[in-house]
């Protein structure tokens, strides 16, 4: 394959190809025609240069993946990309590639597990059993993520998590003595692990295999099973960098054949004995599933509300009106941090959607993400919370966080939510892009949204993030302007099932305000505040809208008029209707944006824009709105200074339209 495609790393797949051949025949139990089954064990390459290796495997089992998908290998709009995508291959779990992310994900699969299993798992009806394997080597083990992950793991207790480290001493730049030296095994005994060694991973599968029974016996503590290997086992250079990331010569993959009793002038040729090895192995599997299908339905007849729930989270149905149960709010109701509104909307959907799984990365106090009731998923012999609990206490490892809550949604029984501050949210980035490139639906709790949480200064004040999201493609980047657009934001967020959200919200107060509403902020923009005779635009966001709908007020006094529009989320917006979109931001007059962030990216709706271009500031949040000139007066003046600029331009064509145009000609 590597070699075929002119590009690849054969060097972790020839080494890890003995315990592949191992993980697939005798161990894990899954059905390849039946790819999606609920409790299939599963697997993540988290080393994901090694995916040659998994797209054989896949393709033997028998997936949805045929010998000319293996020819493709890293071809345009193959099934067999460089690096494993969910949704795109038959089999895959989870996209891998950026190192650490999918020993993190598998994490997340495995608390996943434990939670179906807490909550529905009966006297003699063990419906949610399956394991989850991980391949990582040198590369994932140096990744703070991984790190991260693996402290979180061992605390939590997940036996029902086993991880493989390719131990073969070997990254890009070499041998690995020149920058990892590290005890690996101390340093996972340390998390609370269960830790094994196999000292010749390239042919003692009895002490492979042994390393793994040991692993299922151990009730406490994930495993983390040491496998010395032989980079590029078969080469002639193996055990060499050489063999990481480029093809095997021809004359190398000539002797490499003969060397395992294969014809060298045979290429891309499964023996009929391996074949029907195979077969037999995804038989197993195909009738350990039926067996478990006979018991979930025996299940349903004694449990019948249980059995109903299971089916209609793993079809990922929502429960009937499941909506009506967010706050909606009057102009006369107190103002309130959207934080506080945020907190009151999850905790009455909490109450309707078992499904939901939240958390906070060591800051639930100020999210404000746990609901009253709610008990923490903790291991039970710890006895501060339980298994089948729904809220999850991250510490402070946000990159895992983010990493973990794809691999609770990537199980297909829940939707995750958990909280930081919206400048912390960086800290995942790596998470959050493979969140929306997966198509994952995790919703990020992203609190503190501006300068508006004042005295804590630049460093927590986010300017550029939110531009960063906004760029993200099949990325909701909420940032709601009061209560009713809170709960827009989570409506829309929990009906997306496949991408990912951000909702960004304020520590300090903000009014309830005169024409918003649910419906029309569900559609990702609209107009609050309307003037057929308006001169100008104010286009705005989250805590930013009450100051423009003060600002038009000053403009009357100035004799001008203004309407003011609320885009709370841009990529929302951005779907609807041309028509509908024309309608709120429309040509005739200048339109003038204002947010307390970096003014990037405002252009495809605004004329001018108002925002902060530099980082911020440690003051009273009225002193920093001040100091940015934020205020209705400041955006008044500017308002009148754009009206002016524009009144000898002619006819102003909205950015809509100037987008629109070119579109058209595509």
């Amino acid at each position: 394959m590597v070699a075929n495609a002119k590009s690849g790393h054969p060097g972790a797949p020839m080494g890890l190809a003995p315990l592949a051949h191992l993980l697939w025949s005798r161990i894990m139990v899954a059905d390849p025609k039946e790819s999606h089954w609920i409790n299939r064990d599963r697997f993540v390459l988290s080393n994901g240069h090694a995916c040659a290796l998994q797209y054989i495997m896949l393709h033997l089992m028998g997936y949805d993946l045929t010998m000319d998908d293996l020819k493709a290998f890293r071809q345009l709009d193959s099934r067999t990309p460089g690096h494993p995508e969910v949704h795109h291959t038959d089999g895959v779990e989870v996209t891998t590639g950026p190192l650490g992310q999918g020993f993190a994900n598998a994490v997340g699969l495995a608390i996943a597990q434990a939670n179906a299993a807490g909550t529905y798992n009966k006297d003699n009806f063990d419906l949610f059993t399956n394991r989850t394997y991980v391949f990582l080597g040198d590369g994932c083990m140096q990744e703070g993520v991984a790190s991260e992950a693996a402290s979180l793991a061992g605390h939590l207790r997940l036996h029902n998590l086993i991880a493989f480290f390719d131990d073969n001493h070997v990254s890009i730049d070499g041998d690995t003595k020149c920058s990892f030296t590290e005890d690996v095994p101390k340093r996972f005994e340390s998390y609370g692990w269960n830790v094994l060694v196999v000292d010749n991973g390239d042919s003692d599968l009895q002490a492979l295999y042994d390393a793994v029974v040991k692993a299922w016996d151990e009730k406490t503590k994930p495993t983390l099973v040491c496998v010395r290997t032989t980079i590029g086992f078969g080469s002639v250079n193996q055990g060499k960098a050489s063999t990481h990331g480029s093809p095997l010569k021809d004359d190398d993959i000539a002797q490499l054949k003969q060397k395992f009793g294969f014809n060298p002038d045979e290429k891309f040729v499964v023996p009929d004995d391996v074949r029907a090895a195979y077969k037999s192995y995804a038989e197993q599997g195909a009738a350990k599933r039926a067996e478990w299908e006979k018991m979930f339905e025996e299940y349903g007849r004694k449990y019948e509300n249980e059995h109903k729930e299971i089916c209609r989270r793993i079809a990922h149905k929502l429960p009937e009106g499941w909506d009506q149960v967010l706050p909606r709010y009057e102009p006369s109701d107190k103002p309130m941090a959207t934080r506080k509104l945020s907190e009151l909307a999850i905790t009455k959907l909490a109450s309707v959607l078992p499904e939901m799984l939240g958390g906070s990365a060591d800051l639930t106090g100020s999210n404000l993400t746990r609901w009253s009731d709610a008990t923490d998923f903790q291991n039970p012999s710890l006895e501060i919370g339980k298994y089948s609990g729904r809220y999850i206490r991250y510490g402070v490892r946000e990159h895992a966080m983010g990493a973990i809550m794809n691999g609770l949604c990537a199980y297909g029984m829940h939707i995750p939510t958990a909280g930081t501050f919206l400048n912390f949210v960086t800290y995942g980035w790596g998470a959050v892009r493979l969140s929306s490139l997966s198509n994952f639906q995790v919703i990020w709790v992203a609190t503190h949204d501006s300068i508006g949480l004042g005295e804590d200064g630049p460093t927590h004040q986010p300017i550029e993030v939110a531009a960063a999201l906004r760029a993200l493609p099949n990325m909701d980047f909420w940032r709601p302007a009061d209560g009713n657009e809170v709960s827009a934001a989570y409506k829309v967020a929990i009906e997306s099932y496949k991408t990912p959200s951000v909702v960004s919200l304020t520590r300090q107060n903000l009014p309830q305000l005169e024409g918003s509403s649910m419906e029309k902020a569900e559609k990702g923009g609209y107009v609050l505040l309307e003037d057929k005779e308006a001169a100008i635009t104010l286009v705005s966001t989250g805590s930013e809208v009450s100051i423009c709908v003060d600002a038009v007020a000053k403009l009357a006094e100035k004799g001008i008029k203004a309407r003011v529009v609320s885009i709370p989320c841009f990529r929302v917006f951005d779907l609807q209707p041309y028509d509908y979109r024309i309608s709120v931001l429309p040509s005739g007059h200048p339109i003038l944006s204002v947010e307390a962030y970096s003014t990037f990216g405002w252009g495809v709706y605004s004329h001018v824009h108002h925002g902060i271009n530099r980082f911020g500031v440690s003051a009273p949040y009225q002193k920093a709105y001040e100091k940015f000139q934020l205020t209705d007066h400041d955006i008044a003046d500017k308002a009148v200074k754009v009206v002016e600029y524009y009144k000898s331009m002619g006819h102003i064509h909205s950015p809509i339209a100037v987008q629109a145009a070119f579109e058209l000609q595509k």
